[in-house]
């Protein structure tokens, strides 16, 4: 689930985009542990002001966000 191929996203709306695919997740236990990974992740990259690192961390999340719904979509 891609949001707006091609077009870059800001770390907010990388954040937004990441917990409405929690609501997509099993389990309200598993959505609880992976919206505190992303709050957590958010926030230790706050601070982060290189332009092309910030690209890279948010194509990597959203990489890694596919990969788990992939995942879960398979097993069930």
């Amino acid at each position: 689930m891609l949001p707006l191929v091609g077009a870059e996203l800001t770390p907010v709306q990388l954040y937004r985009h990441l917990l409405r695919c929690c609501r997509q997740l099993p389990t309200p236990a598993m959505q609880k542990h992976y919206r505190h990974a992303i709050r957590q992740g958010y926030i230790s990259h706050s601070d982060e002001d290189d332009q092309e690192r910030i690209q890279m961390i948010i194509q990597r999340a959203i990489a890694d966000a596919d990969w788990i719904l992939d995942k879960l979509v398979s097993v069930t």
